[in-house]
């Protein structure tokens, strides 16, 4: 017996450990996820990209940036001072400084436009696509020049030169280099090669190693199966918290670093939150197969109310019409709806239909051993029983009401009895027979004239 006891207690040593390391890789799985889908896949990012050309503080602050790109050579005041006369060259500075602030203003009401957020599109998808292929040295719009990841924007600042009306002499004299956003410098294209080299396994490698820990260890549960289900589901919701808790965390570390000034803060904030949109999807999809989990156990656990809920739908799982029509109706639900990543996906789909499954068996089998004898009929009598005495615990406490106290309360319950016939919550039957209790037992005194 000591040796037994001693096994099952290895044994649950043994599973909690799996289970600690499966929620612990489950975050890094989350943290992964995101990473692979925000930096590696070309529609996610262009995705992100219009999101952030749609935020008003950041659009605000690429207005800014080009037209500080197009001002940056000083071709303009040369040319204003070679145009103006000699009493008036002292004009060229105030006149271009002038000329800088309605060319910001010409480019963020021309960036509102829709084919500007096409360019922009453009722009980044042509982008991200080359930064896939940014190992073999780049092409047009991404170079990797000295090292350097740049992203183009020339597109879209030659139109702006257009639709701006300083085109031309001063238009050609912009330095190539402007609407060069540089990506990523030379000491970090090595890490992001890497990062891009990797990523691509690990999400998936971490995803299945965390499933396979948490598989094992329910395994492995023998006795105390339905408390590793439950361990397992509050395992990936404190995966899915922490990866919220990091997020915002990182929030607060990237926006200070590199918010040089209060300007420019709103604009780095909406970029964090909208750049790590797809962080919180995954962390709320983790979050959500835990409390699945959660509620499956306890479903199948000893408390009087999940007795009481087997209890009820023990008659309709006994018959696979509706517990498996029920299994359908979910399904098609969640198809149509698609929450979460997974149940957008084929395979993964697959695998969530076959786990909720093998749970409605799981619970079938153990309600058919609980309540071997449940029967609808017997349900509807329980519910009908449940009602007669709702309504006598009500009529018991009115009967403690004074009635000098509140002389119109019978009238009150008629109204309310009325109501409830309207709502088709009573029949005609139970609405008289109700009615002639309140008259029995209560005055009634009628309203005012």
């Amino acid at each position: 017996m000591n040796a037994q006891a001693e096994r099952v207690r290895s044994h649950r040593k043994i599973g909690l450990a799996l289970i600690t390391t499966a929620s612990l890789l489950s975050f890094i799985a989350i943290l992964a996820i995101w990473a692979n889908r925000q930096l590696l896949d070309t529609n996610n990012w262009v995705d992100t990209s219009d999101k952030l050309i749609q935020n008003s503080a950041i659009r605000n602050e690429t207005a800014a940036y080009l037209s500080d790109q197009l001002n940056a050579s000083g071709t303009v005041q040369k040319d204003l001072q070679a145009a103006l006369p000699p009493r008036a060259k002292g004009l060229a500075g105030p006149i271009a400084t002038g000329l800088q602030d309605v060319s910001e203003r010409v480019i963020r009401a021309l960036l509102e436009r829709p084919r500007f957020e096409r360019l922009w599109e453009q722009a980044n998808r042509q982008a991200h696509q080359a930064f896939l292929h940014v190992v073999e040295g780049g092409n047009g719009t991404v170079s990797t020049t000295n090292g350097d990841v740049t992203l183009n924007l020339n597109d879209v600042l030659s139109q702006v030169q257009n639709k701006g009306g300083i085109a031309g002499t001063v238009a050609g004299k912009v330095p190539s280099s402007a609407g060069q956003l540089t990506i990523l410098h030379s000491d970090q294209l090595s890490l992001a090669q890497d990062l891009v080299n990797v990523l691509r396994k690990l999400a998936i490698i971490l995803v299945v190693v965390a499933l396979a820990l948490f598989a094992l260890a329910i395994y492995l549960a023998r006795g105390w199966r339905r408390e590793a289900l439950r361990a397992t589901g509050i395992g990936l919701l404190l995966g899915g918290l922490v990866a919220l808790v990091a997020r915002g965390l990182g929030g607060d570390v990237v926006v200070n670093s590199l918010a040089s000034t209060e300007g420019i803060r709103p604009a780095i904030t909406a970029a964090w939150a909208i750049g790590t949109g797809l962080l919180v999807e995954a962390a709320v999809a983790t979050i959500a197969y835990g409390a699945v989990i959660v509620l499956a156990a306890w479903l199948a656990g000893p408390t009087s109310a999940a007795v009481a809920t087997r209890r009820a739908l023990a008659p309709y799982l006994r018959e696979p019409a509706f517990a498996y029509g029920g299994v359908v109706a979910i399904v098609l639900l969640v198809a149509w709806w698609g929450p979460t990543p997974a149940t957008r996906n084929a395979v993964t789909g697959l695998v969530m239909i076959g786990l909720l499954v093998l749970g409605v068996e799981l619970l079938r089998r153990q309600t058919a051993r609980e309540f071997p004898d449940a029967t609808r009929e017997a349900a509807a009598a329980r519910r009908r029983e449940a009602w007669a005495r709702w309504r006598a615990s009500r009529r018991g406490a009115q009967a403690q009401r004074p009635f000098d106290s509140e002389p119109d309360a019978g009238l009150r319950e008629l109204e309310q009895l009325g109501r409830l016939r309207e709502a088709g919550v009573l029949n005609a039957d139970e609405f008289e027979r109700e009615k002639r209790r309140v008259l029995e037992s209560r005055p009634v005194v009628p309203g005012p004239a």
